[in-house]
């Protein structure tokens, strides 16, 4: 069994906001993991960026999703592929999709609003822990 926690802050600024939804899951090896965040104040044309980051490392980007009807998505170069994003606009939802969870996917997540290029992440984080066996 995998287990996954999500320990989160939230990041607001002026009328915008993200947070987590949840903070803990448990899946099995091998499954599909879906990290949400909830979003408010974005506007047509606006991107929810998801990004990674390893112990001793920068936030990497992995992908952004419009959160208009769209659903255009750019995809880090090179592209991860078992990653993926969907937007649910009616709930004001961005997920970020994991197929085939593995103890390699261990890391923070963040959720942002905005870009993150630098050695400074988001406020919004999203740890997640997969240990196999148990």
């Amino acid at each position: 069994m995998l287990f996954l926690v999500l320990l989160a802050s939230v990041w607001n600024s002026s009328a915008q906001s993200i947070e987590p939804l949840k903070n803990k899951t448990q899946v099995q090896a091998d499954q599909t993991v879906t990290l949400s965040c909830k979003y408010s104040g974005i506007v047509t044309g606006d991107y929810l960026h998801w990004y990674r980051q390893y112990p001793g490392s920068r936030p990497e980007f992995l992908l952004m999703i419009s959160a208009s009807a769209g659903k255009n998505k750019i995809h880090a170069t090179p592209k991860f592929e078992r990653l993926d994003a969907d937007v649910n606009e009616d709930d004001k939802k961005v997920d970020l999709i994991i197929s085939s969870a593995a103890v390699s996917d261990s890391a923070l997540y963040y959720c942002a609003l905005q870009p993150t290029v630098t050695g400074n992440p988001p406020n919004t984080v999203l740890k997640v822990f997969i240990r196999a066996g148990v």
